[in-house]
């Protein structure tokens, strides 16, 4: 079992920026992919971004060109940069790992099997 700790969340003004951490321990991860997802009552649970384990990375339609995924194998930690920041980016992130992941199948939330508690991102002026 992987064990994940998201951090960096806080409130922010529109258009400005973030960085989330995901910060992994136990099982070795470096083969697997991950990917950051968040959720909202409104509307549920959303794909983010994610990245293999060769360092490609895929990202919602929404997020594209805003946000950048890299991460880091030998600090164990995944890395969200989050840029032009709206209103509608408010939600709580969750990171997850993919270990039978491809890159075509990374925005699938029921292939990945372990997940962070969530750090909450608020973005209102």
């Amino acid at each position: 079992q992987v064990t994940l700790v998201e951090s960096g969340g806080a409130l922010v003004q529109p258009g400005g920026s973030l960085i989330l951490s995901c910060a992994a321990s136990g099982r070795t991860y470096s083969n697997y992919g991950m990917g950051w997802f968040r959720q909202t009552p409104t509307n549920g649970r959303e794909f983010v971004g994610a990245i293999n384990w060769s360092g490609s990375a895929t990202y919602a339609d929404s997020v594209k060109g805003r946000f950048t995924i890299s991460r880091d194998r030998a600090k164990a930690t995944m890395y969200l940069q989050m840029n032009a920041l709206r209103p509608e980016d408010t939600a709580v992130y969750y990171c997850a790992t993919c270990p039978r992941c491809i890159i075509s199948t990374l925005p699938e939330a029921d292939r990945y099997d372990d997940w962070g508690q969530g750090t909450q991102v608020t973005v209102s002026s």
